[in-house]
C-alpha cells in the first residue's frame, strides 16, 4: 500500500471511526481515480444478510471525498468541502468484498480553479460505482460536492 492510502486509512481511524470499524479502507488513489473496499461482515450487516446501505454510502463517499481532499491539499489553499446532496441506486445485494470506484477526479480541478479565480464557491457531481468480487454492480452513488475558500 502506498503512502497516500496509508495516510487516508489512518485519517479514517481518527476522524471517521465508524467507517474504520465497519471495514472501509482506501485501496488505491491517483489524481483521477480512487478505489475503496469494504467487506460484508457481522458489524456492517443489515437484517437481510447483506451490507447495510449506510456502510455502502460511507465507502462510496470516501471514494469521491478522498479525491477532493487530495486535490485541495495539492492546491495549498484554505478550501472547505461539504456534501450538499447525494443520490443512490441499489442494484444487487451487497455481500462479500465490495469495491467502490470513482473516476471523476478531473471534475475537481475545474472547480478548484474557478473557486480560486473568482472567490466564489463551486459545486460539482462525482459518481462512485460499487461492484462485488464477481464484477457485478451492486450500487451507484452520486455525490454533489461544494467547495469554497475559507474565510
Amino acid at each position: 500500500m502506498k503512502k497516500m492510502e496509508r495516510k487516508l486509512n489512518l485519517f479514517l481511524f481518527y476522524k471517521l471511526p465508524s467507517a474504520f470499524w465497519c471495514g472501509v479502507r482506501v485501496q488505491s488513489i491517483t489524481s483521477t481515480t480512487c478505489a475503496v473496499r469494504v467487506k460484508h461482515s457481522w458489524i456492517n450487516q443489515n437484517p437481510f444478510k447483506s451490507m447495510y446501505f449506510a456502510v455502502q454510502a460511507m465507502a462510496a463517499e470516501l471514494s469521491t471525498g478522498a479525491l477532493v481532499i487530495m486535490k485541495i491539499k495539492e492546491s495549498k489553499k484554505p478550501i472547505s468541502m461539504l456534501v450538499a446532496q447525494n443520490k443512490s441506486v441499489f442494484t444487487k445485494k451487497a455481500t462479500g468484498k465490495i469495491t467502490f470506484s470513482c473516476f471523476d477526479g478531473s471534475n475537481i480541478d475545474n472547480a478548484i480553479q474557478k473557486t480560486l479565480q473568482t472567490g466564489e464557491g463551486q459545486t460539482f457531481w462525482m459518481q462512485s460505482i460499487g461492484v462485488n468480487e464477481q464484477g457485478q454492480q451492486v450500487a451507484i452513488f452520486d455525490f454533489e460536492w461544494t467547495i469554497k475558500l475559507k474565510q
